[in-house]
């Protein structure tokens, strides 16, 4: 199989989110246990399969794995794959590109360099309590905004969003993990993502951190699913007060793997229109034999 690695939401190569792409998945007929030992052994924190190098129901085949396990949806490895797939299947500039994933299709598009994600519809779940979330994150209750909910929302993979007052608690935020695992059993929500309107770069908009321990992921750089439900989170409670949602969202200072996130979202009748942007830069590629 030809494998890339990649860095999504990167302005630059060794910033954002990192991606190790397969191609040729339907020639090497890889079981699910063999999709899941090559994860394990990229050690990243996901690695996309592309199944079929020609589109089946009007998109490709891929699945993603993290190191532990499947996932039906993931942001970065989208936008990542379909960069690949634009560069090296179909090796020809398309204005869109289909993904098949677990959760449903997701289709991205092309503007100059930026692709965007279209996400589903956000779902909004149980609301939590403020000091619950201060213990797991090591915060004190006054870092927390409290003008707005924390909350569990979903695109399709699911995140607990905390807002938070300032630069200083993002910052020092750092995760209990005997207080995580005792609330994820009653939650059943492994991620946390936590904002604050505070950032390292006067031009853009809000600082972001995520956190995913259950799934290896101490703290992620870049999480395009989980800013995509941060997108419908700001419309829902109209946190900028207005319609429609367009801002530039930082990740990765805190680990530096410096990313940029372009978040657009809109409330509509129908529900909230979510879309997720950013760069995609090429590392490497090889054979795995």
């Amino acid at each position: 199989m030809d494998f890339y690695i990649v860095d999504v939401f990167a302005e630059a190569k060794y910033a954002g989110n990192q991606l190790a792409v397969f191609t040729g998945a339907e020639v090497a007929n890889l079981s699910d246990e063999e999709m899941l030992q090559i994860a394990r052994e990229m050690n990243y924190s996901e690695t996309t399969f592309v199944l079929s190098s020609e589109q089946q129901n009007g998109g490709y085949n891929v699945r993603i794995f993290t190191p532990t396990k499947e996932l039906s949806f993931a942001g970065h490895p989208t936008l990542g794959t379909a960069y690949i797939i634009q560069r090296e299947i179909i090796k020809n500039m398309v204005d869109q590109v289909v993904l098949n994933l677990g959760v449903g299709q997701i289709s991205v598009s092309w503007k100059g360099e930026v692709l965007w994600m279209g996400q589903n519809v956000p779902s909004f779940a149980r609301k939590y309590q403020v000091e619950t979330l201060a213990k797991v994150l090591n915060l004190e209750v006054v870092d927390i905004d409290t003008r707005f909910p924390i909350q569990e929302v979903s695109t399709g993979l699911p995140f607990v969003i905390v807002p938070l007052k300032n630069l200083l608690a993002l910052k020092k935020a750092k995760v209990n993990l005997d207080k995580y695992y005792q609330f994820i059993q009653t939650a059943k929500v492994t991620e946390i993502l936590i904002f604050c309107p505070e950032t390292y770069k006067d031009i853009d908009d809000l600082s972001v951190r995520m956190f995913a321990p259950y799934l290896g992921i101490t703290e992620d750089p870049a999480t395009g699913s989980g800013n995509g439900c941060l997108a419908g989170y700001l419309a829902e409670y109209n946190y900028f007060n207005q319609r429609k949602i367009n801002v530039r969202v930082e990740q990765g200072y805190e680990i530096n793997r410096p990313s940029l996130l372009l978040l657009q979202a809109e409330k509509k009748a129908e529900g909230i229109e979510v879309f997720v942007g950013g760069n995609v830069v090429m590392v490497a590629q090889g054979k795995f034999l």
